[in-house]
């Protein structure tokens, strides 16, 4: 019963995340969390901001984190954009430089909180479909449209672009902005961001959730032009002033400050990924050339779905849709070896007795 609800919200089909249970003790693969804990850095600033100063409202301008997020990525802070994790600041993103009148394109199989963001603020879109690997097709994505939206690499497929494909993309849209979601980048893709200074038309969105183990956080920014990050500003002040509080701001800025340690997780999980794709593929399975914190596989004999529940029974979650082109393929996110390891005698449980 939907008695009181406007027309947008009656028409909406919400964003479905990740499971997250709380009964019992899961292999969870299914949300592309980072298995290993945040930074001390990290931890040892949320612990000196839980103090006396959570009475007061956090700076609205995230200054010092801005400085910082600037410092490594050598943009000016006017340059740099933060909110309540990246799915705020895309959710931003659209409704300030997406006019309904002009139709914005984004693939077919990609982030399903893309549809989402345009149905909720009336936007048209169009869905570009991916070839018949998964790659991107970049001459459909260039030409009269609103805005070009991709994940970089792209999320369920794992599949990354070459910075020389997003420059096509550039300037083959120079009256439209260009949003490159970056949200699991550093496990093995080209960042657009050193584009940014030549190409007043791009936005990069990035989050502190994956690589830097801070889901829990919800820390997001977007990297761009002045101009682009005004914009940005003046919609996020038109809505709530205070994206961020205290600790966010403070644990975000400590993990900036340990590189070392972002290094180090990121090779881990990219060096799991890497034997735990070799391993399943000679178990038979199909998988996607990841370039990400996770998996895009699919089995020529066992559907998705049936592993899905195979999987689940022994206690291990992983992520499965019912769409189109996708629905026997199942992303599994990238956990310790240990994890992995469990995932793949699982599997070979299942293949075995099939």
């Amino acid at each position: 019963m939907k008695e009181y609800w406007s027309k947008r919200a009656r028409d909406l089909v919400p964003y479905t995340p990740g499971e997250q249970p709380r009964q019992r003790n899961w292999i969870k693969l299914n949300t592309n969390e980072n298995p290993y804990p945040p930074s001390q850095k990290a931890l040892a600033a949320i612990r000196a901001a839980a103090g006396e100063t959570l009475r007061l409202y956090p700076d609205p301008e995230c200054t010092s984190l801005r400085e910082a997020l600037a410092a490594t990525f050598d943009l000016k802070p006017a340059q740099v954009f933060v909110g309540n994790g990246s799915d705020e600041v895309l959710a931003l993103c659209f409704q300030a430089f997406f006019d309904p009148e002009r139709t914005i394109l984004f693939p077919d199989v990609t982030y399903s909180f893309y549809p989402v963001f345009a149905d909720l603020y009336g936007l048209s879109y169009r869905e570009v479909p991916l070839d018949e690997r998964f790659g991107l097709p970049l001459e459909s994505f260039v030409g009269d449209n609103g805005g070009v939206v991709i994940a970089n690499p792209n999320a369920p497929t794992g599949r990354a672009v070459s910075l020389c494909d997003i420059r096509t993309l550039l300037e083959g849209n120079p009256e439209s902005v260009v949003i490159v979601d970056e949200a699991y980048v550093d496990f093995g893709a080209q960042s657009a961001v050193p584009l940014i200074d030549s190409y007043p038309n791009l936005v990069v969105v990035q989050t502190m959730s994956k690589s830097r183990a801070l889901a829990g956080l919800r820390v997001g920014f977007a990297l761009g032009n002045e101009n682009l990050i005004a914009a940005l500003n003046s919609v996020k002040n038109s809505f709530n002033s205070y994206t961020l509080d205290r600790l966010a701001l403070a644990g975000a800025e400590g993990a900036l400050r340990d590189g070392d340690y972002l290094r180090a997780i990121t090779m881990k999980i990219s060096s799991t990924r890497d034997w735990a794709a070799d391993r399943l593929k000679r178990m038979g399975f199909e998988v996607s050339d990841s370039a990400a914190n996770f998996l895009f596989i699919s089995h020529p004999d066992i559907p998705a779905k049936v592993l899905l529940d195979g999987l689940r029974e022994r206690g291990i979650l992983v992520r499965w849709w019912d769409k189109p082109r996708i629905s026997n393929y199942l992303r599994i996110t990238v956990g310790t070896d240990q994890e992995m390891e469990a995932l793949c005698q699982a599997l070979t449980q299942m293949i075995e007795g099939a």
